[in-house]
């Protein structure tokens, strides 16, 4: 890892994500650092544009969340800084990963960067995934009562998570295959789910 490229992602880059709402906050930002580099070593991939695209993954959040995606490309493309560190077609290249991360792409990641930032923002801790939703329906949604919270948590964890869901899971040595299996049954008890939900509505609120 190149130290002043990661003296400057660290001062310049992670404090935005400080801004955003719980569940993209710096410690969301680190975890896909640190797993998207676990992930690279499987493969022949430079740590440094793995670092990159994962530490701008999100910061197009600061523009919106449906198009943050688009938004998170362009970040990097117009960040000189990163010039320094990178030819232009490496930062094509953590454009692009940053581009492809989103769950509900329909097309594949358009290099083996992509895929492994896809499969680093999904690393799959059932409690986790459902504190995020939760935590993103408040921060979004905060007209709503318990119950509309509870019917947007169950209708995204179906939408995105269960049989059928639009998650693609895109590298083999990740572990997040059996944790996706773990949380699908936790969908398909919606008892347990609920019970889970509000311990952690309880704690969120």
């Amino acid at each position: 890892m190149k130290n002043t490229l990661k003296q400057y992602i660290e001062q310049e880059i992670i404090p935005r994500y400080d801004h955003f709402d719980k569940a993209h906050r710096r410690d969301h930002v680190e975890m896909v650092i640190a797993q998207g580099l676990s992930l690279a070593t499987h493969y022949e991939a430079d740590p440094n544009i793995i670092y990159a695209a994962a530490a701008y993954h999100d910061t197009g959040l600061a523009v919106g969340r449906e198009v943050h995606h688009l938004a998170s490309g362009e970040i990097v493309r117009k960040d000189q800084n990163l010039r320094q560190w990178f030819s232009e077609e490496e930062i094509e290249t953590i454009a692009q990963a940053a581009e492809d991360h989103r769950a509900s792409n329909k097309g594949e990641p358009r290099s083996i960067y992509g895929r492994i930032l896809a499969e680093a923002d999904r690393v799959i801790d059932p409690h986790q995934i459902i504190r995020r939703t939760i935590q993103y329906g408040l921060a979004n949604y905060p007209e709503l009562e318990v119950e509309g919270h509870w019917e947007r948590t169950v209708e995204h964890l179906q939408e995105k998570y269960a049989e059928g869901g639009y998650l693609r899971l895109w590298i083999p040595e990740s572990p997040n295959a059996a944790r996706l299996e773990e949380l699908r049954a936790i969908i398909a008890d919606k008892g347990q789910l609920r019970t889970i939900f509000d311990r952690i509505f309880a704690q969120e609120r």
